[in-house]
């Protein structure tokens, strides 16, 4: 598997707060070198596991942790759902990074609020949501391919295919996907999108299967803005509104429980 370096921040105060942090991620298979800096609060682990498990780890020990810088060279990140994305009902909500390797385009990502199940996954054309997914275009295909899955050679899929995630039974889909066609450069500005059934791959007997998939509706996309790589980012307090970096990550969980809280009282009202 690929690994990535990714730094958190983490809210350290003492030498017994780094030992603990390194104790949560300690003999996990999947992470090859784990670097803390009491000094600078940051945690940066070289890992070929999804970004939001290495979280989940760190926060399990009982400290905050922000993601703050993800890969060594050019980065970019989208938003589903909540303020900065789209999705129908606002009830999916999900953060997809994307980070340049030598050996391809890292896909990482965690999207709750979805069926179980498969959902086919694309880049398309557009970053035009101001209409929700109407306006992003179609699939990103600078080459003129057909539709196909990650796995075709550039003449048999578009580049923007990413073929399927995996939803569990609680709603919930994490991955993490090498893609040899993605250059991060090349898809800042345009759009991610998740839609409602399985993408086919190019092989089913749909009219639509060389087109989309026959993968169905659009139901979230976001805008695929470029993103801090390795300590490339030394926010501490949101310009903006003047909040630390701790308020910031606590203000976002409260939105999500939010939205969330208000897509079930919208769905328990509907039966």
């Amino acid at each position: 598997m690929t690994s990535a370096k990714i730094e958190f921040a983490v809210n350290m105060t003492c030498q017994n707060c780094v030992e603990t942090v390194r104790k949560s991620l300690t003999g996990v298979n999947g992470i090859d070198n784990i670097d803390i800096s009491l000094e600078k609060g940051n945690v940066v682990v070289e890992t070929s596991l999804p970004y939001s498990v290495i979280q989940e780890k760190i926060e399990k020990s009982g400290k905050k942790a922000v993601l703050k810088g993800y890969g060594d060279n050019s980065s970019a990140v989208a938003m589903l759902g909540g303020n900065s994305g789209y999705s129908i009902g606002n009830k999916i909500m999900g953060v997809i990074r994307f980070a340049q390797t030598p050996d391809g385009c890292i896909i990482d990502g965690t999207i709750d609020g979805l069926a179980p199940g498969e959902h086919g996954i694309h880049v398309h054309e557009c970053g035009d949501i101001s209409r929700g997914c109407d306006n992003v275009g179609e699939h990103f295909n600078p080459n003129n391919a057909a539709h196909g899955g990650p796995e075709d050679n550039v003449l048999n899929r578009h580049v923007g295919d990413l073929g399927n995630i995996v939803v569990n039974d609680t709603g919930r889909a994490t991955f993490r996907k090498v893609d040899k066609l993605i250059k991060v450069p090349d898809i800042i500005g345009r759009s991610l999108v998740v839609t409602e059934k399985a993408d086919d791959l190019g092989k089913g007997g749909s009219p639509t299967s060389k087109i989309d998939g026959n993968s169905g509706n659009r139901l979230a996309c976001g805008i695929i803005a470029r993103s801090s790589g390795l300590f490339q980012n030394t926010k501490k307090i949101c310009a903006c509104d003047g909040l630390t970096l701790w308020d910031e990550r606590d203000k976002a969980l409260l939105n999500k429980q939010e939205l969330s809280t208000k897509s079930e009282i919208s769905n328990t009202s509907k039966l």
